[in-house]
């Protein structure tokens, strides 16, 4: 949009905001008028960017004309001054040439005033909030929490709002439930891979000098939540609600103190931003770690980081020790900006919860304190808060929320309406607080947590807040609720999953067999829903059939009723042809036809294409070496086939003619998943490599190929198989492995999620999407189900093997199929051979509830309930 602008360009339309005729009619909101002068007086801007000549007629002829102008300027401030060498714009320089660029002092300085419209008249309708009494305000101490050492650091979690992350001055991170004081989660800093550091590092850690946690926040989702360590490290976990903290990545990002960490979002991906005592800002990609961009240009160790945006222009604000401000596009073209913090303060930067007002607070080498307002788009300060004292220790803390200013100072919280300098009032929170206690206001700012002098947090909150965690706690006294226990309870947004330990709390049941009992490695439904098929260890297909009853009219699979294991009859058994295989080291393969009457199947020899009514074998192929390790039919075309195979190449065999039409070369081991997608045109393969690829269905070309990315601490092997499936509407790839369940792009092969079981259940066996796509079935190795919120990877219900298995016997499902109608059956082929299948309960309808906060206004207790 700004190509081909240059400074003076910029003076000129800023010079065009103050002229006079124009601010008569934004004063009267005359559109017409403002439209008239802008064409006649603007025209040249039109001449030489009509691109950006409609975005400003745009931008300044809607809504509140001087706040627009405020926005226009702030656009300009921020991206033009990168142009003001474009050589197709010859503008004689003049004194104005610096005016954009220079450091800005503390008080509102002339020039700027003559360079835009104060923000001052930014109107305040946009951002209303009542402070009608104090009871508004988060006073009123609810509980006491004991962390055990010094918080340095907390934030509360963005969806649940009685979550909180602490972070201490030794180095532990915690996740607490306020509402029960309960911790949830637990970690004591270590660096996970002491081999990866630099050598400094290494030398450094072998000190024991005590780690501090600087900084914790979650990511905007809360999906994720960063950890800026004093010792160079910043670590970032995912956690899921109600699920442990799981490793995620660990970034050597600095030399020294990492001192701040903020998560953004930039083109639909997130980042993470760091800064640190070696003067640097630094950008990473939160899902792979991988560094994008480094900012040098501080003269000293830069103390904090505030990435905003203003519509698609994304920035990101930087504070040194030495009271240096400075903002930063993603170019790597150096600082755009460049501010003195209020009597060079060390500070820090934050937005009103609106994203459009930007405060900082922060103590000076002389103890003295300051928390002000600033003029963005000017460098200057727009309001100075009274109040603060004079600092003994540390830097004094702030927050926002809504229409309200927060800091801990003088062994107090203080105050402040926004819109007024003057101190609002005061609370001791009941003592023992220090004298700049850690303060953080809840997402929805009704609760305040508050550091203490003896390690501890107290939670204070407003009238909303205190009726909200007391109504909590009268429903977690309730019988039958217990507070420490996974159960199906969502609370005031604090959800837990669904645990199911015993067989009342399910309806299960084992399917009738007489034959052979032997492992099951492969199960599916056919399309009717009305049976299912499995192939054993041994070669040989069961198939078990429901049938029509006066209350099962539809022959549907249930465990209402027992299925017959079916065979025709002439007694033949549908058995894969081994005599080429070794059954130990066979990647067994099993496919249907869209309308269920004919199954593809190998065991290690030669592709069988059974009749599945007859069980009769139509045809055999593909006689190894190299076998089969993977089949499926066209999704429009029965006859033709892809096969992965055991030398890592793709066949893609039209039956009829018997005719290999295309071989894929891209995969270094066994091909072991394929997934077709018709709406997009591509096949997606996975192998033992633990690589994707994306093929064009049209002309069979590679299109994108990735590695899976293997979650720390966890350990694969080249037997270990990785399979995909598209969701119903193909919109998403799940990526299955041993280590983890991920949701990819199936186009870009970006990871967007992963998930991992905790590290003593096991390995993965098996996973699923429902047939509605809302839920992702996972089969552990403990003999386990877990049962995934497929839209944020969030366990939702935890199935024990207790519950469906009677006796206490080590099996575990192998295999794990879903129902193609009820989103909420299941299929489970096991190690000894049996097959069950498992649904919850009429009474409850689904597994577990979706992870979503909810709120019953007149009781204060979730609504959502499994």
């Amino acid at each position: 949009m700004m190509a081909g602008l240059s400074r003076e360009l910029v003076f000129l339309i800023l010079q065009f905001l103050e002229e006079e005729n124009y601010k008569e009619a934004a004063h009267r909101k005359d559109r017409v008028k403002a439209l008239e002068i802008l064409n006649k007086d603007l025209k040249v801007f039109k001449t030489l960017n009509e691109d950006l000549f409609k975005e400003m007629t745009l931008l300044l002829t809607m809504g509140d004309f001087r706040y627009k102008n405020s926005q226009v300027t702030v656009i300009f401030s921020l991206l033009v001054i990168s142009n003001f060498n474009n050589p197709l714009i010859k503008y004689k320089i003049t004194e104005t040439e610096n005016i954009l660029r220079r450091a800005r002092p503390f008080g509102i300085s002339e020039e700027a005033n003559n360079l835009a419209t104060s923000s001052a008249t930014r109107p305040s309708q946009s951002h209303v909030y009542s402070l009608r009494h104090h009871d508004d305000l988060p006073k009123t101490v609810i509980s006491t929490i004991n962390q055990g050492s010094d918080v340095n650091t907390m934030d509360f979690h963005p969806e649940y709002p009685t979550l909180l992350l602490v972070g201490t001055k030794t180095g532990d991170i915690s996740i607490w439930e306020v509402a029960s004081r309960l911790r949830i989660a637990r970690r004591s800093f270590t660096v996970w891979n002491i081999v990866a550091c630099s050598l400094s590092l290494q030398a450094s850690l072998a000190n024991n000098i005590p780690v501090t946690a600087n900084r914790v926040t979650w990511s905007p989702d809360g999906l994720l939540l960063g950890v800026a360590y004093s010792k160079n490290i910043v670590h970032v976990y995912s956690y899921r609600a109600g699920d442990e903290l799981r490793d995620h990545l660990e970034i050597e990002a600095h030399v020294g103190n990492v001192n701040d960490l903020a998560f953004t979002i930039r083109n639909q991906k997130l980042s993470l931003i760091t800064c640190g005592d070696d003067k640097t800002i630094k950008v990473w990609d939160a899902a792979t770690g991988a560094k994008q961009h480094t900012f040098e240009g501080h003269d000293a160790p830069v103390y904090s980081v505030c990435p905003h945006h203003k519509g698609h222009i994304q920035f990101i604000f930087s504070t040194s020790i030495d009271g240096k401000i400075k903002a930063w596009l993603y170019d790597d073209m150096g600082s755009r900006l460049d501010y003195n913090a209020p009597g060079y303060t060390c500070t820090r930067m934050a937005y009103s919860k609106d994203g459009l007002r930007l405060f900082s607070c922060g103590s000076s080498k002389d103890r003295e304190s300051y928390l002000v307002e600033w003029n963005e788009s000017e460098g200057t300060v727009k309001r100075t808060y009274l109040g603060l004292e004079k600092q003994f220790t540390g830097v004094v803390q702030f927050d926002t929320t809504k229409k309200l200013l927060a800091a801990g100072d003088g062994f107090s919280i203080k105050f402040w309406d926004m819109d007024s300098k003057h101190l609002l009032t005061t609370t001791s929170a009941e003592g023992g607080l220090p004298a700049s206690p850690c303060i953080r206001f809840s997402k929805d700012g009704i609760l305040l947590a508050v550091s203490t002098c003896e390690n501890g947090i107290k939670i204070l909150g407003n009238s909303e807040g205190v009726r909200i965690i007391r109504s909590i706690e009268v429903h977690r006294k309730l019988p039958g609720v217990r507070s420490r226990n996974t159960d199906d309870v969502e609370v005031s947004g604090v959800w837990k999953p669904k645990e199911i330990t015993e067989p009342s709390q399910l309806r299960s049941m084992k399917l009738p067999d007489n034959l052979l009992s032997v492992r099951i490695l492969r199960l599916m439904y056919a399309n009717s829903g009305t049976s299912i098929l499995a192939l054993a260890y041994n070669a040989v297909h069961k198939l078990w059939k429901w049938q029509r009853t006066d209350q099962n009219k539809d022959a549907n699979a249930t465990t209402s009723a027992p299925p017959d294991l079916w065979q025709p009859s002439s007694g033949i058994l549908m058995t894969n042809d081994i005599r080429d295989a070794n059954l130990e080291d066979t990647i067994p393969c099993l496919a249907l036809s869209r309308n269920s009457s004919y199954v593809l199947s190998a065991s290690g020899g030669k592709v069988s294409l059974f009749n599945l009514a007859t069980f009769k074998t139509m045809t055999t192929f593909a006689r190894p070496p190299p076998a089969a390790t993977c089949l499926l039919f066209h999704p429009q075309d029965n006859n033709i086939i892809a096969i992965g195979m055991s030398d890592a190449s793709i066949h893609i065999y039209n039956v009829r003619v018997d005719k290999v039409l295309k071989k894929l070369i891209g995969h270094q081991l066994s091909v072991t998943g394929l997934a077709f997608s018709l709406d997009k045109g591509i096949l997606v393969s996975s192998g033992s490599d633990v690589q994707l690829c994306v093929w064009n269905t049209d002309t069979w070309e590679e299109l994108a190929k990735k590695f899976l990315q293997i979650p720390p601490q966890r350990t694969t092997n080249p037997q270990s198989e990785t399979r995909v499936q598209f969701n119903p509407n193909q919109t998403r790839l799940l990526v299955i492995h041993v280590t983890q369940i991920a949701i990819y792009d199936p186009l870009k092969l970006d990871c967007l999620m992963q998930w991992s079981p905790h590290q003593g259940s096991g390995s993965i066996t098996d996973a699923v999407y429902s047939c509605d796509g809302k839920s992702i079935f996972v089969s552990i190795e403990d003999g386990s189900v877990s049962v995934l919120n497929a839209k944020y990877l969030r366990l939702k219900c935890q199935i024990s093997r207790t519950s469906y298995i009677p006796s206490n016997s080590n099996v575990c499902p192998n295999a794990i199929a879903a129902h193609p109608f009820d989103p909420n059956q299941v299929a489970l082929g096991l190690s000894d051979g049996g097959v069950y299948v498992i649904e919850p309960l009429e009474s409850c309808k689904k597994w577990g509830t979706d992870p979503k906060i909810s709120f019953d206004h007149g009781t204060g207790v979730g609504s959502g309930q499994p």
